[in-house]
């Protein structure tokens, strides 16, 4: 992101400094009677990307479709794996807004985590996977997303007895139904 906004910097510069010359040039006393005011500086460490929860709107919604799921869910999932940050990588080795650990990214066709499009839409898909494997169960589906099919499995297909694993799915659940309620 920082290298973006480095380069449209970049190319604003010198297209401003010329427009100023030329402004100088045609009205030299306008400019010269002008009172000093307020410079504006603008640096990187104070660039505010907003409010990135809604940043993917447009891609959740069309992964919700396409894997009949609840955008709710997937915003959830985002919102606790990666905080909307795309680049996110987990000390595991996770990945993306998902966190997609690289297998499971090979496996569901991911040439590239750190896009926005791929990483939705193999998340939704591993997602809507679970969902099936447990027979509709978003508690059972969450905890293996998190903790892997392995480990519900091996706890009688019940969420395994994880600290991380039962926050996790209890915060995610939370974020759905405050989701539904206010919308």
């Amino acid at each position: 992101m920082r290298g973006m906004l480095f380069s449209a910097l970049a190319l604003a510069m010198p297209h401003q400094v010329a427009k100023q010359e030329l402004v100088a040039a045609k009205m030299p006393l306008v400019l010269a009677s002008r009172p000093a005011g307020p410079r504006v500086t603008v640096s990187i460490e104070s660039f505010d990307l907003g409010d990135r929860t809604h940043a993917f709107d447009d891609l959740i919604r069309e992964a919700a479709k396409k894997y009949d799921l609840e955008p709710a869910l997937i915003r959830s999932v985002i919102r606790m794996e990666s905080g909307f940050d795309l680049f996110a990588v987990s000390k595991a080795g996770a990945m993306g807004l998902m966190q997609l650990m690289p297998e499971v990214a090979h496996e569901y066709g991911v040439t590239d985590p750190f896009d926005a499009r791929q990483n939705i839409m193999a998340g939704s898909w591993l997602l809507r996977d679970l969902l099936q494997r447990h027979g509709g169960n978003l508690a059972l589906t969450l905890a293996s997303y998190n903790a892997g099919p392995g480990a519900v499995a091996n706890y009688g297909n019940k969420i395994p007895p994880f600290k991380e694993t039962q926050n996790y799915v209890k915060r995610i659940t939370g974020w759905i139904a405050d989701e539904r309620a206010a919308g």
